[in-house]
C-alpha cells in the first residue's frame, strides 16, 4: 500500500509515515517547508511544494498512480498565533484545504484522513467529549478545523471521496526510535514549556488559574505521538469498515483521562531532576479550559487503543529534546 502524506514533514505526519514504514506502508510525502524538516523526509519519497499547487499533486500521482489513500497533515497550528493571524490561518488551513481535496478528486483518490483536533468541541461539566457533543471552537486555529471537516462532509457526500477526520487531543512525545519528534527548538505548549524551563533552570508559568477545573488550570488529554501514528495505519488499514457504507466519519483519537497542567507538572517533576517551581498568570489569548475524551469508537472501529502513559510520553519527549538539536542542526 502506498499513501500520500501531506504534512509528511511535520511533527505528526513525520511520525505517521515512520509508523506506515514500520506497517509495510509506503509513505510518500507533499510538504512546504514552512514549518515542516527536510530532515524528516530522509528515506522517504519527497516532494516539496504547497497543497494548493494542483501541478505539483498532479506530478505526485502520475509518479505514484498506485497511491491509494491520503493523509492530510498540513496545516497551521499555534492557537496564539491563530489569533494574531486570522487571515493566514484561514488561507492555510480552509482555502488550501478545499484547492487540495479538489487536486486528489481530480487525480482519482477516493480516500483521505483528515487531521482534526478535539479543541472543537464544547466540553461537558466534567470536561469529557465524545464524537456527539456538541462543537464550540474558541479560536481561528480551531474553527479552522471544524470549518474543514464540515466542508470535506460536504464534499464527500456527493464526490467520488470518502473522509475520515480524526480528532486528535494533545500529542506529546516522540517516535520511540527518536527518527522524529518535535521540530520546534522552544515548542508553545505546555509540556515544550516546561522542558524549556528545566533545561533554563527557571519556574515554569501555569497560564490561567481559575478555570473551573478539579485543580483551577486547564484540562487536556495527552496523547503519546506513537499511539496517534498507530492509529492513522489502524484507520489506512480498516478505513472501509471504519466508515461502514458512510461517506465520512468522524473519530477521536485520545487517552480517556484528563489530566489538568498542574497535574502534568507533577508527573514532569517525577521524572527530572531537580523538579521545576511554578509561577502563575493568566490564560493566553485563545485559550480554553480544555476537555479529553470519554469515546470508545476509536477501540471499537480501528481496533485501537493507547499504550503509553503521560510519564512515557514526557520521557520521550526529554529523550528527543536531548537529540534534537544533533538531528536537526537548527
Amino acid at each position: 500500500m502506498k499513501v500520500l502524506i501531506s504534512g509528511g514533514a511535520g511533527y505528526i505526519g513525520s511520525t505517521v509515515a515512520s509508523a506506515c514504514l514500520d506497517a509495510g506502508i509506503t509513505p510518500v510525502i507533499l510538504d512546504s517547508l514552512v514549518t515542516g524538516r527536510r530532515e524528516f523526509t530522509e528515506g522517504r519519497a519527497f516532494y516539496q511544494g504547497d497543497i494548493a499547487d494542483g501541478a505539483v499533486v498532479d506530478r505526485i500521482f502520475a509518479e505514484h498512480p498506485e497511491i491509494e489513500a491520503v493523509v492530510h497533515c498540513a496545516a497551521l497550528i499555534v492557537v496564539p498565533d491563530s489569533v494574531g493571524d486570522p487571515i493566514g490561518y484561514y488561507r492555510a488551513n480552509v482555502a488550501k484545504s478545499l484547492d487540495f481535496v479538489g487536486h486528489l478528486i481530480r487525480n482519482g483518490c477516493r480516500q483521505m484522513i483528515f487531521s482534526s483536533s478535539g479543541s472543537i468541541y464544547r466540553p461537558g461539566d466534567d470536561f469529557s467529549v465524545d464524537e456527539e457533543s456538541g462543537l464550540a471552537p474558541q479560536s481561528p486555529y480551531a474553527r479552522t478545523k471544524a470549518v474543514c471537516e464540515g466542508m470535506f462532509a460536504d464534499i464527500a457526500a456527493t464526490q467520488p471521496i470518502r473522509i475520515l477526520s480524526l480528532r486528535y487531543f494533545n500529542p506529546i512525545g516522540a517516535d520511540p526510535e527518536l527518527r522524529t519528534g518535535l521540530q520546534l527548538r522552544r515548542p508553545s505548549h505546555a509540556l515544550g514549556k516546561l522542558i524549556e524551563a528545566h533545561d533554563e533552570g527557571v519556574p515554569f508559568q501555569v497560564t490561567g488559574t481559575d478555570w473551573p477545573t478539579r485543580d483551577g488550570s486547564g484540562i487536556r488529554d495527552y496523547v503519546h505521538v506513537w499511539d496517534l501514528a498507530t492509529a492513522h495505519v489502524a484507520a489506512l488499514q480498516r478505513f472501509d469498515t471504519a466508515l461502514a457504507g458512510a461517506r465520512s466519519c468522524v473519530i477521536n483519537l485520545g487517552t480517556g483521562t484528563g489530566t489538568t497542567v498542574t497535574e502534568l507538572v507533577a508527573a514532569f517533576n517525577s521524572v527530572v531532576a531537580p523538579p521545576v517551581a511554578v509561577t502563575e498568570s493568566g490564560p493566553r489569548p485563545g485559550d480554553v479550559a480544555g476537555a479529553f475524551t470519554r469515546s470508545d469508537r476509536a477501540k471499537r472501529l480501528l481496533g485501537w487503543e493507547p499504550r503509553f502513559t503521560v510519564a512515557e510520553g514526557i520521557r520521550d519527549s526529554l529523550r528527543w529534546a536531548e537529540v534534537r538539536d544533533q538531528r536537526l542542526g537548527g
